[in-house]
Parts: C-alpha cells; sequence; structure tokens
C-alpha cells in the first residue's frame, strides 16, 4: 500500500489573520464524544465543474495532438449532465472516452492529460462550498461534537481549501496524503489508513461513538473495514444506487441532511 504522510493543523502562522484549526473545537468531553470523520471532497466540496472542466481539457488537448499526426477522429464531447452521471455510476474513465468518440492508444493518451491537469491550481479554483456546510458544521459542534477530516487530497491542496473557504476552524484534526494523485485514483486502503491513524492520535477507544461521512466506496468501505458506522452523501461522486449497493449504515442526500439525522438519531 502507498505511503499516507499525514497532516494535523495546530494553527496558522504568525503572519495570518486567519482563525486557527480548531478555534470553534468545544474542550474535550473525553474519548467517549461523538466524532465525525468527514471527507473534504464531495460532502464539503463540490469537484463536479472541476471533473468535468478536466474532461474537456484532456479532450481539446486529444483532438489538437491527433491533428498534429495528420489523423481524423471525429470526437462527440459529452454534456456535464452526462458527464457527471457516467462518473456518478462509476463508470470508467476509458468508457468515458470511448463515448466520446475515441479509442486504441488516443484513450492512453487521453487518460495521461487526465491525470497531468486534474489538480492544477487554474483547474481547483472551478471547485465550490457544498451549499449549507457551515450551518451543518456549526450544528455539529453546538451538539458537542468534534470533527475530523479525512481525505485523500494531498496536504497542500486541504489546507489551501481550508483557509479559502473558512472551513479550518471547525476541525479538530485533518489527515491527508502527500500524494496528488490519491484523490483521482480514490484508494480505500489508504483511507483507512488515515483514519486509523487519526484515530490513534486522538485515543480514541469508544468506536460506537464515530461516524464516517463520505461519497465514495472508499469512505465506506474503509470505514466498515474499521466497524464505524458511515453516511453516504449521494452530492458527491456516486449516485444513490451505487452507494446502496456498498451497504453504508445510513445514505443522505447532503451534509445538513446527514447533520440532521444525526443529531436525532439515538
Amino acid at each position: 500500500m502507498m505511503g499516507v504522510p499525514t497532516l494535523t493543523f495546530s494553527g496558522l502562522n504568525a503572519n495570518s489573520a486567519q482563525p486557527a484549526v480548531g478555534e470553534h473545537w468545544p474542550k474535550s468531553q473525553g474519548t467517549s464524544q461523538l466524532t465525525i470523520f468527514c471527507d473534504l471532497d464531495g460532502p464539503l466540496i463540490d469537484v463536479s465543474q472541476r471533473y468535468y472542466k478536466t474532461y474537456q481539457l484532456a479532450l481539446a488537448e486529444t483532438q489538437a495532438y491527433i491533428s498534429a499526426q495528420e489523423e481524423t477522429v471525429s470526437l462527440i464531447p459529452l454534456s456535464l449532465d452526462q458527464f457527471w452521471t457516467m462518473k456518478q455510476s462509476k463508470r470508467p474513465d476509458v468508457e468515458i472516452a470511448h463515448l466520446s468518440g475515441l479509442s486504441g492508444h488516443w484513450i492512453d493518451f487521453f487518460m495521461q492529460q487526465v491525470q497531468a491537469i486534474v489538480n492544477q491550481p487554474l483547474l481547483l479554483q472551478e471547485d465550490r462550498l457544498q451549499p449549507g456546510v457551515h450551518q451543518a458544521l456549526e450544528h455539529l459542534l453546538n451538539q458537542g461534537a468534534q470533527l475530523v477530516v479525512v481525505t485523500l487530497r494531498c496536504q497542500d491542496q486541504v489546507e489551501h481549501v481550508l483557509y479559502q473557504h473558512q472551513l479550518a476552524r471547525y476541525f479538530r484534526l485533518v489527515r491527508g496524503t502527500d500524494d496528488t494523485q490519491a484523490a483521482y485514483k480514490n484508494y480505500a486502503a489508504c483511507k483507512q489508513a488515515l483514519i486509523q491513524d487519526a484515530i490513534n492520535a486522538m485515543g480514541l477507544t469508544h468506536y460506537e461513538q464515530i461516524w464516517m461521512i463520505g461519497d465514495t466506496e472508499a469512505d465506506v468501505l474503509a470505514a466498515q473495514a474499521m466497524k464505524i458506522k458511515t453516511i453516504a452523501l449521494t452530492c458527491g461522486m456516486r449516485n444513490y444506487a451505487f452507494l446502496e449497493s456498498l451497504r453504508p449504515t445510513r445514505i443522505q442526500s447532503n451534509l445538513p441532511t446527514a447533520v440532521r439525522e444525526l443529531t436525532v438519531a439515538p
């Protein structure tokens, strides 16, 4: 399994005016306190525009390269709805490329372009905050929960995203990787290692008080392997039918609805 270097935010440098991580986090109530592990992409951040823009640019680059080779291939770009429906159904990128008119070694070229640009700074600017996230996180803190981000994004990206959207102050701990491709490849084993590392760092022993909120198989399978309850969200990378096949503890449409259920659940 790939290495999983971790990230813990303990504050900001002296030149920063932004609040430090954990500023709004309630005082510890012991290891039996409700703990919420939350993925970044999907539950907190909408990545659909970035992934679609990546697809468009990679397809255009492939078309340009094909033309430079004096070959003719008729490409049919998918619409955003078509593309995102396929992604949420976990249809392979190879199939997406094929439906766009590519075949053979041109699919390989297209895939190389996707992986090369998906985490470029200009494309990362396409990410958007999901609706209602601030209110949902505030509500969890008011209920005495402690919050942890566990993500396959590399740590530099995580830090930037959390402070950009003023989310850092909600979280007791953050765990990310040093692999810029880990989030795109969606390694369940890596996610499990990150969760375990966070549990160890926080000294958690009451697993019945831990929930994992995520939107992909990596989140659900990693948490299930550790006997942690899961809430799968359909606002991210996978649709209801796919998530239902994984048998998470619960399925909700977005973070606010998940939080409402959590705070009234026995």
